[in-house]
């Protein structure tokens, strides 16, 4: 049964998080690297309601789970307590793991920052005329190509999160670090599908 005492232990764990976070998010800030990771959410919306590129608020709606959560351990509301600490538990997981990544995931993104300075406007040009002569047709079947990534993504994410919640100790590192892989690629694929919408609204006002 929840209690106070795992009420505390979150707090305690979150305050640790939260000083981590506040440090990685300045260091990303000096990182020219950041520049191109930056501006897309950490996390799929399935996993945070937070639409963020820094860690910090993504601890501030932890805390603010954890206290609403004791609020629901105070009401005796049991079921509701233990849906909102496995959701906890799971936020706490993902964001443990992508702090720990943070610096290999910057040192990737510096080894393609030249590469990406120097082609950018050869990329620009080509997108500019991919825009001019793409049709409606053709971006609507790149829209559906979209939803059903979207929706393996989706089927995918729910067996690794089943497999993380009944996994052994020493695999929940290895879980974890799929399912947040997976988190991400499904935040990208949401935010090209919004970008495919919005072209498709541009391309029939022509």
């Amino acid at each position: 049964m929840i209690n106070e005492s795992n009420i505390t232990r979150l707090l305690n764990i979150v305050q640790q998080i939260k000083q981590q976070a506040r440090s990685t998010d300045a260091n990303n800030a000096k990182h020219k690297a950041h520049k191109l990771i930056e501006n897309n959410p950490l996390f799929s919306i399935s996993l945070f309601s937070t639409d963020s590129d820094c860690f910090q608020p993504y601890v501030n709606e932890i805390e603010k789970k954890i206290h609403s959560l004791s609020r629901l351990v105070q009401t005796k509301h049991s079921e509701l307590a233990t849906m909102a600490l496995e959701k906890i538990e799971l936020q706490i997981q993902a964001i443990m793991t992508a702090l720990n990544a943070n610096k290999t995931m910057h040192d990737d993104a510096q080894a393609h920052l030249e590469a990406k300075i120097s082609s950018i406007k050869a990329r620009q040009y080509k997108k500019a005329v991919q825009n001019v002569i793409q049709t409606s047709q053709e971006l609507y079947q790149k829209l559906s190509q979209h939803h059903e990534f979207e929706r393996r993504l989706i089927n995918m994410l729910s067996e690794k999160e089943f497999l993380l919640s009944n996994c052994k100790d020493n695999q929940r590192q290895e879980h974890s670090q799929q399912v947040l892989t997976l988190h991400q690629r499904l935040g990208r694929c949401r935010k090209a599908i919004s970008l495919i919408e919005r072209d498709i609204e541009f391309s029939e006002k022509r």
